[in-house]
This record gives C-alpha cells, sequence and structure tokens, in this order.
C-alpha cells in the first residue's frame, strides 16, 4: 500500500485574503509551513483538484476562481503538482465544456463519473494499491465531496486534522466535522503526528 495525495480547493479564492470565498483557514498556515517543505523533502508529488466556478452554475449562485484570474492560481508549489483535475460544481464528478479555460465560455455543468474515475485510476492507482490522503478546503463542502467520491470507488481515504478547514474557518466546526459527523464512516481522521509515525 502506498499514499497518494490529493489537494482540493487550494486556490487564492478560497484561502488568501481578498478572495471571493476567503475566511482566515489555519490549515493554509500548516500547509505551507510543514506539509508542503515535507512532500519537497520527500520528492512526494501531489495530485491536485480545482475548481472554475464561473457561472452558468445551475443550483449554485457563486462566482469565481476565473480561469486566468488571480483568485484561480492554486497555493500547490507546480514542483510539486504531479496531475490536475479541475471541476465545477462541489464534487469532482463535475465537470462542463472548456472549463479551465479562460478565452472560451463554459458551458453547462454535468456529471462525468467515468471520466474522474478514469483520472483517479491514472494518477492515483487502485484502492488495493493506494489509499488517498485527502487535504485542502474545505471539509464541509469539497473536501468532504471528494472524500465521498474516493471511498464509493473503494478507496479508504485518509484526512490529516491539521491539513482541512471549516468554511467558517473555526477550528471547532472542522472537528465537529471531522469528529461527530458520517465522515469517520468514509475516511480514517488522524491528526500530523499520528500520520507522520
Amino acid at each position: 500500500m502506498k499514499f497518494e495525495f490529493i489537494a482540493v480547493d487550494l486556490q487564492n479564492e478560497f484561502a488568501i485574503e481578498g478572495g471571493k470565498f476567503y475566511t482566515p483557514k489555519p490549515s493554509v498556515v500548516f500547509l505551507k509551513e510543514t506539509l508542503f517543505p515535507y512532500l519537497k523533502e520527500h520528492n512526494i508529488k501531489v495530485n491536485e483538484i480545482i475548481s472554475d466556478y464561473r457561472q452558468p452554475r445551475p443550483g449554485d449562485g457563486g462566482d469565481g476562481c476565473h480561469p486566468g484570474e488571480w483568485g484561480y492560481e492554486s497555493l500547490v508549489p507546480a514542483e510539486l503538482r504531479k496531475s490536475l483535475w479541475v471541476k465545477c460544481m462541489n464534487s469532482p464528478i463535475w465537470i462542463r465544456d472548456n472549463i479551465g479555460n479562460k478565452n472560451a465560455n463554459p458551458g453547462l455543468p454535468y456529471a462525468d463519473s467515468k471520466a474522474f474515475g478514469d483520472w483517479v485510476k491514472r494518477n492515483v492507482g487502485s484502492p488495493r494499491e493506494t489509499m488517498p490522503v485527502i487535504f485542502g478546503l474545505t471539509i464541509d463542502c469539497c473536501v468532504l465531496s471528494t472524500i465521498a467520491e474516493f471511498r464509493w470507488r473503494g478507496y479508504e481515504p485518509i484526512v490529516i486534522r491539521e491539513t482541512v478547514d471549516h468554511s467558517s474557518g473555526k477550528i471547532k466546526d472542522r472537528d465537529v466535522v471531522l469528529d461527530k459527523t458520517a465522515i469517520r464512516w468514509w475516511a480514517n481522521v488522524m491528526n500530523w503526528d499520528e500520520f507522520h509515525k
């Protein structure tokens, strides 16, 4: 069994002051000061899932993460990126025509479970050989949706407590999701020291 790291929505729009969906998030500091240096030191690459949240997005009025703009840019250092998947809704199976293309108008969102599954198989591997370590923003929304998708595909995801945050940015809200909701059925939650050992 090997670990495959998967970052979710670590984009300026969510993580940096001035972003449309920003709240202060402690995990961003931990990622920059602890996880990313550790991954660099050990030459471990990250599979990244980011969002293109331009309208139209029926069922969600939010508009942000426009390709080519500051809010779309990722915090994951380029030298760490192994692969990239772009989604347009909370769940990673939702894509659309012209997704991530700053020079073309985006189409309507549609679910393509096979396309996402093919990306996962190519970059993460099979459930028999890998355990995904899923981190990013936020544990009550996009990270949660990603964990569920992996679990339903037969994987046993891991969430490192310090690497995720609630959309509120409050640690107590994060811990409620990690400790008192159904996520414990879908992922193994541990702190950094436990995982590191």
